[in-house]
């Protein structure tokens, strides 16, 4: 994600929360994977369901180490001739290149699509121009509809808006995007990081790797684990995770005068030693940062939680727009 140094306009927020925004995502890149083992290969590396991944839907994923930490997070979707990952730009080479070197004999071939294709989020009243561009617009969360000008992707709300994801040719967006105008306003793509964190998404960036198992980020929550598919890497520490003990560690919501990606938190009673890291922050409306963190639950319990250091800024935690499971 952009550095939450940078600042977000009040007119930006105000963009989408009562009108309508769209903000060019160059803050990721984009892997297709094609072949004709594309879906069995991916679907042995990754950590959800490749297999019977349909045209018409998206899902999130994980790739893990052997020791099942992240290595990146993505979302994932057919398109007429390849198996298409959206993932965050500064993981991406390091992620393809260790994918590719897994291939052997699977008949697929990775390539970066990024130069090619561009990513646009939509939040807000965005309906009656998106419905000029597309026949139909997805209904549901993740789901998919295909047109001539690439994929439009329903993404979870954010601060009670609708989200959109359009994924298609350069050229054809720039164009499309050029003749927009009113009523929708363009926003920053740190707009869109700030917006996925109040969706409770979190995604994993280069600050990040390897430092959590998927439970530890809530990708159980949000559908991104299939526990009864086959194996994958990390996949029995993480299947270890799920059912033997209660998950001790969780992503919260929270709000602070400043934290940065990869910073470790500290509770007040317990300076010694960190009890959480922030993966995810963006500028918030009114001044400060929002950001997503991992954290023992044990230190929301009481007391509180600062960054940096046991005396550093204090977070403020917000409701996530999700539950978690009710044996936690």
């Amino acid at each position: 994600m952009n550095s939450p140094t940078s600042t977000l306009a009040a007119s930006d927020f105000d963009a989408v929360t009562t009108a309508g925004a769209y903000m060019p995502l160059t803050q990721f890149g984009v892997v297709d994977i094609k072949g004709e083992d594309a879906a069995s290969f991916l679907h042995s590396q990754i950590t959800n369901d490749v297999q019977h991944l349909d045209a018409s839907t998206a899902r999130l994923a994980g790739y893990c180490s052997p020791k099942g930490r992240l290595l990146g997070s993505f979302l994932m979707w057919r398109t007429s001739d390849a198996i298409r990952l959206l993932i965050a730009r500064d993981v991406q080479a390091v992620v393809q290149k260790r994918l590719s070197m897994f291939v052997l004999h699977a008949k697929t071939k990775l390539s970066d699509a990024t130069p090619d294709v561009a990513a646009v989020g939509f939040a807000g009243d965005v309906r009656k121009p998106l419905s000029g561009i597309f026949d139909a617009l997805p209904d549901g969360v993740h789901v998919k509809v295909e047109g001539p000008h690439g994929a439009l992707i329903r993404v979870p709300d954010a601060a009670k808006r609708a989200r959109f994801l359009w994924v298609g040719p350069k050229a054809d967006i720039e164009a499309h995007l050029a003749t927009l105008g009113e009523p929708l306003t363009r926003a920053p793509e740190a707009m869109w990081d700030w917006l996925d964190i109040h969706a409770g998404e979190p995604r994993i960036t280069h600050a990040t790797v390897e430092q959590f198992v998927p439970q530890m980020v809530n990708f159980d929550v949000l559908g991104a684990v299939n526990f009864k598919k086959g194996c994958y890497p990390g996949q029995e520490i993480i299947a270890r995770s799920q059912y033997q003990g209660t998950i001790k560690r969780r992503t919260a919501l929270a709000h602070g005068e400043a934290a940065t990606h990869g910073a470790e938190l500290f509770h007040a009673a317990d300076p010694g030693q960190p009890c959480g890291m922030v993966i995810n922050a963006a500028p918030a409306q009114g001044g400060g940062v929002d950001c997503l963190v991992e954290i023992k639950l044990a230190a929301l319990d009481n007391g509180s939680v600062h960054v940096g250091s046991a005396d550093g800024p204090a977070l403020t935690f917000l409701p996530l727009p999700y539950a978690f499971p009710s044996d936690e």
